[in-house]
């Protein structure tokens, strides 16, 4: 079985070596604008994101209630809750900025085309993946700055919840409810060249990467993070991945879910959207040098679900496909 290393994971990584080899341009003293580029850029992903989410299908999709309550539940109760667990565990300030990156990480939404992608190599519920991959964005808009918000205003007083919701609606809220006004004009062409859009979004990703490991690295934000630091960060992460997944999957049986049901939940309830996440790392973090830190664990859990849900997926499909072959020659 062979397995592609995925491009975007390859470019991150590239983009990340260029900050660290040319952190000038993303600094302080950078004679190019790149916060107001970003800016821009968020505010047009949000609007082709609402330009591609058809009413129709949203309405539709609300009738398989238990496994959206499931997913959602997962998503943004499963996750922060478990975090919130290790808080006690917080003895310094250096350990309270790893804690936050990971109720960061915890209280994103779900990915939105890697999701349905996954669930569709693993012959999941596609439809139920659509509507919960969608509607996942929409709710983290509102709930991953109320989590944020609990720890944020006790440590840091330049964080003001009512300005982050004033930022969110006019960098985030009002391009998607403009882009869903306009679906049923563009929503056609959104889909047709969804392939340039997706390579646009990547794009502004990107940038708001660079510009944010480059001021960490201008200001020496990692040098207290080793090599062993590093890596119980990323068994950290690759274990809250597993004990999501596993538990997602104890309750669709216990919910009674069919198998395609029970993939679509494991699926979607387990993943975490690296978009969502830097753009909105650029709102509720507003000092460049501090989002290097943030951003460590939610890319880290990107490369990982890509790789593991990856593989899960193409084991499950082609165990499917078997059966459904035994079927119909029996």
């Amino acid at each position: 079985m062979k397995f592609k290393i995925d491009k975007f994971v390859l470019s991150i990584i590239v983009v990340v070596l260029f900050a660290y080899l040319f952190p000038q341009f993303g600094g302080k003293s950078s004679p190019i604008p790149l916060d107001k580029i970003g800016s821009i850029g968020v505010s047009l992903i949000f609007f082709f994101y609402g330009l591609k989410l058809s009413p129709e299908k949203t309405k539709s999709g609300l009738k398989n209630w238990k496994l959206h309550l499931l997913v959602q539940g997962c998503t943004f109760l499963v996750f922060p809750i478990i975090i919130l667990c290790f808080y006690p565990l917080i003895h310094s300030e250096y350990d309270k900025n790893i804690w936050l990156a990971f109720l960061f990480l915890a209280s994103l939404p779900s990915t939105v085309s890697s999701s349905v992608v996954m669930v569709s190599m693993a012959k999941g519920n596609i439809p139920a993946a659509i509507f919960n991959a969608s509607i996942s964005g929409l709710i983290g808009i509102i709930v991953t700055p109320l989590w944020l918000g609990l720890f944020l205003n006790n440590t840091a007083a330049s964080y003001d919840l009512g300005d982050i919701y004033i930022k969110l609606i006019i960098e985030v809220v009002v391009p998607v409810i403009l882009g869903l006004l306009l679906h049923r004009y563009w929503g056609s062409l959104a889909q047709k060249y969804n392939s340039y859009l997706t390579l646009f979004d990547k794009s502004i990703i990107l940038l708001i990467i660079y510009k944010s490991f480059a001021s960490s690295f201008e200001e020496n934000v990692f040098s207290g993070i080793d090599t062993f630091d590093f890596m119980i960060i990323a068994v950290s992460v690759f274990s809250l991945f597993y004990l999501v997944y596993f538990l997602t999957g104890f309750l669709s049986n216990k919910l009674g879910f069919n198998v395609e049901d029970k993939i679509t939940a494991q699926f979607c309830g387990t993943k975490k959207s690296l978009v969502h996440g830097t753009v909105f790392a650029k709102i509720l973090f507003p000092n460049p040098s501090a989002m290097g830190i943030v951003l460590l664990p939610i890319m880290l859990f990107h490369a990982f679900q890509i790789f593991i849900i990856s593989f899960i997926a193409t084991h499950v499909g082609n165990r499917k496909e078997t059966q459904l072959s035994y079927v119909r020659n029996k």
